[in-house]
């Protein structure tokens, strides 16, 4: 274990990073930047790492312990993202529960509850594993959850996702099978669709494009004004935290079935800005995590 010099702030919210790739080291420039968060460790394999020395160029503690880390170290933070792999999160989360931690789960692990801040966050706050399902999940659910409710027999929604190939590290083509499961079930929780289906494409193309999802839904007598009205309140709802959030199409008709796409840019915190697929994610978890902190700050408050 290593300590940086950063200042720590007592009333803030401290949290732990699990998982020191490019999801979490773009986590912990989020978190350092909150007014909300403070990191209290930056936890992963190889303190050699790119993440591990960038956190440590930033003055923040870090170690190499993985999860033993936080069982040794319990006071180190009150909740843990968790950005390993899903196989991983299934071991951390009972450990992480008996430390009463709370966890934000960014695997495809789905052990808590699938949390997508725009659709469902009061009930998430309940919570204490939250699953942020995947990328194409926070990008396509807030329209496919807009379908559901303004619609009727919802048959079928399919969803595709094109993302940049650079953009897709080793976790998320490692976790690919679990990528595109708990896509589906979310799509189907959200949405009440009968038959969901999620298709990930990964493209190599020079220079990078930017994070597009396309979603098609089969449903009896479409009603598109009622679904327009709904799915702009959504939109402006992922607008709060990630603004590179646009429609591109739609609602339109097209073959029989309703079609929507959607881009997604992200902030270029520490990853690029056509790695929207990553930002989107990161930014739906640091939006949960902001909840839970001024929530604990107001009860806190209360108290005193």
């Amino acid at each position: 274990m290593k300590r940086g010099t950063v200042a720590q702030t007592k009333n803030k919210f401290k949290v732990a990073i699990i998982g020191s790739g490019n999801i979490g080291t773009d986590l912990l420039i989020k978190v350092l930047r909150s007014p909300y968060l403070q990191c209290g460790a930056f936890i992963g394999r190889n303190l050699l790492s790119a993440g591990m020395l960038k956190a440590l160029s930033l003055g923040v503690t870090v170690s190499a312990d993985g999860i033993d880390y936080i069982v040794k170290n319990p006071d180190c933070c009150d909740l843990v993202f968790d950005a390993t792999s899903a196989q991983s999160h299934l071991v951390h989360a009972p450990i992480l529960r008996r430390l009463n931690k709370r966890v934000i789960d960014l695997t495809p692990a789905k052990i808590g509850l699938m949390s997508v801040p725009s659709v469902n966050s009061e009930e998430s706050l309940t919570k204490f594993n939250v699953n942020m399902v995947t990328c194409g999940g926070q990008a396509s659910i807030p329209i496919a959850y807009a379908i559901g409710q303004t619609q009727t027999d919802v048959e079928y929604i399919e969803v595709v996702s094109s993302i940049a190939s650079r953009s897709a590290g080793p976790a998320t083509r490692q976790n690919l099978d679990e990528y595109i499961k708990t896509t589906e079930d979310g799509l189907r929780e959200f949405s009440g669709a009968t038959r969901t289906k999620a298709i990930l494409n990964l493209n190599p193309a020079e220079p990078c494009v930017d994070m597009q999802v396309t979603i098609f839904a089969k449903v009896k007598n479409p009603d598109i004004p009622k679904l327009s009205e709904l799915m702009l309140r959504c939109v402006k709802n992922i607008q709060k935290y990630v603004p590179g959030y646009k429609i591109i199409l739609g609602p339109i008709i097209e073959n029989g079935r309703i079609v929507v796409m959607a881009r997604v840019r992200g902030l270029g915190d520490y990853l690029p800005t056509y790695a929207g697929n990553l930002d989107i994610i990161n930014c739906a978890a640091i939006t949960m995590a902001e909840e839970y902190a001024r929530g604990n700050l107001k009860t806190k408050s209360i108290r005193k």
